[in-house]
């Protein structure tokens, strides 16, 4: 057992939600290879208000093993919430965040721990193939990937997840990054640092379903979007150059005409066609602005990216953590 009063050299970041079927396998599975690797680890349970038994089953792990611990939020906040809180109470040399349900495979952890000690600061798990993931999920992702990739200046990495290593220098420039709405894929690529990448198969969940549905789906591809790019609020000025640029040449159209065929009376479709196509433009505009809008003033009212309503094996923090 590591010493408690010395940082672990290992730190495990593994965000909960309603997990109850997996803790048991999750640590079967895990703390083996660890064991492996380095006998002076930490597992940083972070429970995001579940529902189920999910904490009772973290705590009696923990009475097994006191490097398995947890903190346990005041209520669901999101995986990008609960993720900052488990790389703010990590305390290892080296912090891998995964998740509970077996698809970020722990037999992996060998291989990041052998890159970093080879001196890479991230070590990236990119999946070849993801078995685990169901058709329409698989495309929506390329697609995501390729739309970030041209709208941003940051390479955020294709088929990569939260699972990686990350060194502890790493960890605490992130930590420095004061943003409520926090799309952790594009912080963790932004950050940069020295990376190299291990390639896995992502397989199935080992048991339950996926909390991810569509809709928290197309929030985080949102997120993604506009905290890493103006194009959607740039593109605007060109639609309507475009717009103005049609307008004046139909206007052109419409004299000449008039001078040359004398005056005529327009159709009332034209006029209802033109008139609902400026008034969409105007509303998806709106909409985008509104967007941006509504991220600031989350961030101006600076209130904590979460609440910790107990934390069990490690020092009582403040429920007002800096985030």
């Amino acid at each position: 057992m590591m010493n408690s009063s010395l940082p672990p050299r290992i730190s495990i970041v593994v965000p909960m939600y309603n997990e109850s079927e997996n803790v048991a396998i999750f640590f079967e599975t895990l703390v083996p290879i660890l064991d492996h690797i380095d006998s002076d680890w930490e597992v940083v349970c972070v429970d995001d208000g579940s529902a189920d038994d999910t904490v009772a089953r973290v705590k009696a792990r923990h009475s097994q093993d006191s490097r398995i611990k947890l903190v346990s939020l005041s209520r669901n906040f999101g995986k990008e919430a609960a993720l900052t809180a488990g790389l703010f109470h990590a305390r290892g040399q080296a912090v891998i965040p995964m998740d509970a349900d077996l698809q970020d495979p722990p037999e992996l952890i060998v291989e990041m721990v052998e890159k970093w000690r080879e001196g890479f600061q991230v070590v990236l798990a990119t999946r070849r193939l993801r078995n685990g993931d169901g058709m329409l999920k698989r495309i929506t992702a390329a697609w995501f990937y390729r739309l970030i990739g041209k709208l941003s200046n940051i390479d955020i990495p294709k088929n990569t997840g939260d699972f990686r290593l990350m060194d502890r220098v790493v960890v605490d420039a992130l930590l420095h990054l004061p943003e409520r709405t926090r799309f952790m894929k594009g912080l963790l690529a932004w950050v940069g640092f020295r990376t190299t990448q291990v390639f896995y198969d992502r397989p199935e969940r080992a048991a339950g379903n996926t909390k991810f549905n569509f809709r928290s789906l197309w929030k985080l591809a949102l997120d993604g979007v506009f905290a890493f790019s103006t194009v959607p609020l740039k593109i605007w000025t060109y639609v309507g150059a475009v717009i103005s640029l049609f307008s004046f040449s139909y206007a052109i159209y419409l004299i000449i005409r008039t001078i040359t065929s004398g005056s005529d009376v327009p159709g009332y479709a034209s006029i209802m066609v033109a008139v609902l196509f400026i008034g969409g433009i105007q509303l998806i505009s709106l909409g985008i602005i509104g967007e941006y809008v509504g991220r600031i003033y989350r961030e101006t009212k600076q209130r904590p990216l979460y609440l910790v309503q107990e934390t069990v094996g490690m020092e009582k923090v403040n429920v007002y953590d800096p985030y």
